[in-house]
């Protein structure tokens, strides 16, 4: 089971071999430190947005009603699907769902087990920016406890906050800039350090960590005292042959 600390794993129904979810995009308020709270858009009133997990070979009605001021759409990020079901109605013949709207993405996961993700793909990247975004995990149904016993997901956030200067930090509710280039506030699943959540493994358990991040910026990732393999990028699983030792890895 992968865990997705403070952010809970979306539910889902089934009926005649579909799988039902819904999301619901909207403006919400978070807290991101004791007491600092940010403005910002998201999923079933959070962001990032709910966890995602699917299997090979499922089929998935994804409902998502838009409660934003504005159009939208969701961009399955890494998935192999239709154009029609892509979510970049810019470019594509996915449409946008307009404000009281919804629309229903229906497709087969037709992809190998691994780690993507999904968020806004409507009016360039502001909306991404202003925290639309989630994670997509295709789980393997072969594994076992057996085989990893610590499974965690961390999405990784940058956000300009406006009207805190660098190294004051006061109580209040901020709005996000987001066409800044300068971060001021970055975040592993919506919280910022030291509001971050422990990851409890014990000594000799093999544990995985999965990484996402839609922002623009690149986060190298260093692990003080573990060494570790890269598996995986981009969704794909790498060759044991073609496996790296490392210690720091780059999320770009």
């Amino acid at each position: 089971m992968v865990i997705t600390p403070n952010i809970p794993t979306l539910p889902f129904t089934e009926k005649n071999g579909v799988k039902y979810f819904d999301l619901v995009a909207e403006v919400i308020n978070t807290e991101i430190l004791p007491g600092i709270y940010m403005n910002a858009w998201g999923y079933n009133g959070m962001t990032p947005g709910p966890t995602i997990c699917v299997y090979p070979g499922d089929y998935v009605c994804l409902r998502v009603h838009n409660k934003l001021p504005q159009p939208t759409s969701i961009h399955w990020h890494g998935l192999d699907l239709p154009n029609v079901m892509d979510g970049v109605p810019e470019i594509e013949p996915s449409p946008r769902i307009d404000p009281g709207c919804y629309f229903d993405y229906h497709f087969k996961i037709t992809n190998a087990p691994g780690t993507h993700m999904y968020h806004s793909h409507y009016y360039t990247v502001v909306q991404d920016m202003l925290g639309l975004e989630g994670g997509f995990i295709i789980l393997d149904p072969h594994e076992s406890k057996k085989d990893i016993q610590k499974d965690y997901y961390l999405m990784l956030g940058a956000f300009k906050l406006k009207g805190l200067e660098p190294g004051v930090l006061r109580n209040g509710t901020y709005e996000i800039d987001p066409f800044s280039s300068h971060s001021n506030f970055f975040t592993i699943n919506g919280r910022c350090f030291p509001y971050t959540t422990l990851l409890p493994v014990k000594e000799g358990e093999r544990v995985r960590l999965r990484f996402g991040n839609i922002g623009m910026m690149n986060h190298p990732i260093h692990f003080h005292g573990h060494q570790f393999y890269e598996t995986a990028a981009d969704g794909n699983s790498i060759a044991i042959e073609n496996r790296l030792k490392k210690n720091t890895i780059l999320i770009s």
